[in-house]
């Protein structure tokens, strides 16, 4: 025979009649847990399968074999053991039979005892047909996968989510989306760590096995999103199957690739939707709209009861709908409704209450926030503001004009970790709305052009410099600078505005009038 067949491959096979174990001989010479039995008897490998109707027909040369019966099995105990010796006389490793519950517990222990594994089976022809897959049929085996794969294809997908349900349930193993960092969808099962960790994601197919599992995976040739890759997985897997599999993950590829496009786009569309009803939303202030209303009901944005408003800005350029993506995945997560939506160079977004939330609770969820921060940063250059909690329709834009406040206030402030919440602004808070007016914007560029024309270098350094309290090696920290380069910009500002900044109202102007300018 070109291979040979072990249980947990079987057992592994979608189409195996209903395989399971009644006993092995591992569980009998250790008593361990049935799993553990199950891959111990992977060590000595069936060499071949025979089928018949009756044991007395069986070959007498079975060395090694497995051997199936499509009849049940007596049901006197005496007779039982007979079966059972007589088969494992004829040297055969494991019998299957239909309606091998019936063995006794006396029976089960002798089978054991005598090294051989009793199985039982639904139906012993599909069973016969999987072991011959398995040991001969590598094309039937592969084909039968592929054929799964396109049956899976004909059901109507609601979104990804359900497309990987859809291959899992009829291939018969795990399914999984996945990226370097982990994984993003599943379906049938959980991807053990250790199979994940093992996958070379630089291949276009790959096949991984381990203690806890077995993989075949395919890269996603996706336009819009690297490093993706598709991996049927499950426990018991041989070489074979993987193979198997691996061209399945090949023939599924495409098709989950186009759906990632469609949901993507599905999901741009419904996000420019929610940034246009937000901004309707703000530019209406205190007038009220019926068909706004209504428009907001049916998006799920709830203007009664308590609101904690929070907006993410970009530092740099970012991409939004990313970044919008990244935020909802994040916000899923907090026991509390929360919504979201691009806006501008950020996301805004706010956490809905029916009754006024306890002051830990706000604490506990400004906290959640910081951490949604936090994370963010690891892959957007982002600054954060988080407004105060306030009550009702007017509360809701005043919260979300808060966190507005905060975040350009947090732009600018590495100290704070690019992180500021509208609670614990006073003066700066009115300062910074008072640099936005008609008559003082004009008044800055007038003061600060000298550095805006000829040195804007200059004039970042400088903002930076008055964000940071007039210290050196805070700018030179923030900046990635060196100390004297700093030292030496800031006197060239000086010099080019005719200026002293040791003067602290001086200090003042000119730090009002940057942040009007670089807002």
């Amino acid at each position: 025979m070109s291979q040979q067949l072990d249980l947990p491959a079987l057992l592994a096979h979608p189409a195996n009649g209903g395989l399971r174990a009644v006993a092995t001989p591992a569980a009998g010479a250790a008593r361990t847990s049935a799993a553990d039995a199950i891959r111990a008897t992977a060590t000595i490998p069936w060499r071949d399968v025979v089928v018949d109707s009756s044991e007395s027909r069986l070959p007498v040369d079975g060395t090694d074999s497995l051997a199936i019966l499509t009849v049940d099995p007596p049901l006197t105990s005496w007779q039982q053991d007979a079966l059972i010796r007589r088969v494992r006389d004829h040297g055969y490793r494991a019998l299957a039979v239909p309606n091998a519950d019936v063995f006794t517990a006396g029976s089960r222990i002798l089978a054991e005892r005598l090294g051989l594994t009793l199985l039982h089976t639904d139906d012993p022809m599909v069973l016969a047909k999987a072991c011959w897959q398995l040991l001969e049929g590598r094309d039937a085996l592969t084909l039968g996968y592929v054929r799964r794969v396109a049956q899976s294809i004909e059901y109507h997908a609601n979104g990804l989510a359900d497309l990987l349900s859809h291959l899992s349930a009829s291939v018969g193993h795990g399914v999984a989306l996945i990226d370097a960092q982990g994984v993003l969808l599943q379906a049938g099962g959980t991807l053990p760590t250790e199979v994940h960790a093992a996958i070379d994601f630089g291949r276009w197919l790959d096949t991984v096995t381990g203690s806890d599992g077995a993989a075949a995976s395919v890269r996603v040739d996706s336009p819009s999103r690297a490093g993706l890759r598709l991996t049927f997985f499950g426990t018991g897997l041989n070489t074979l199957q993987l193979s198997a599999l691996a061209v399945a993950a090949e023939v599924a590829m495409p098709v989950v690739a186009a759906r990632i496009l469609i949901d993507e786009v599905a999901d741009v569309n419904d996000a420019a939707v929610a940034s246009g009803l937000l901004r309707d939303f703000l530019e209406q202030r205190d007038s009220r709209d019926a068909e706004l209303e209504q428009r907001m009901l049916d998006s799920g944005w709830r203007t009664t009861g308590y609101h904690l408003g929070f907006r993410i800005i970009g530092r740099t350029r970012v991409d939004t709908f990313q970044l919008l993506r990244f935020v909802t995945r994040e916000l899923a997560a907090l026991p509390v409704d929360s919504h979201a939506a691009t806006s501008g160079r950020g996301v805004t977004g706010w956490l809905s209450f029916s009754a006024p939330p306890a002051p830990s609770q706000v604490e506990n969820y400004v906290t959640a926030l910081r951490g949604l921060h936090a994370a963010a940063r690891r892959a957007f250059n982002v600054a954060a503001g988080i407004g105060s909690l306030e009550s009702g329709s007017a509360g809701l834009v005043a919260t979300i004009d808060g966190a507005s406040d905060a975040a350009r206030i947090a732009a600018n402030r590495s100290a704070t970790g690019w992180f500021v919440r509208i609670d614990t602004l006073g003066l700066e808070q009115l300062l910074l709305s008072w640099t936005e007016n008609d008559t003082f914007v004009p008044a800055a560029e007038s003061l600060l052009a000298p550095l805006i024309t000829r040195a804007p270098d200059l004039l970042e350094t400088l903002t930076a410099y008055l964000d940071h309290e007039s210290g050196i090696a805070a700018t030179a920290d923030a900046l990635g600078l060196h100390r004297n380069t700093v030292s030496t910009r800031i006197a060239r500002a000086q010099e080019l505005l005719g200026l002293d900044l040791s003067d602290p109202e001086v200090r003042l102007a000119v730090h009002l009038a940057c942040r009007a300018v670089r807002s």
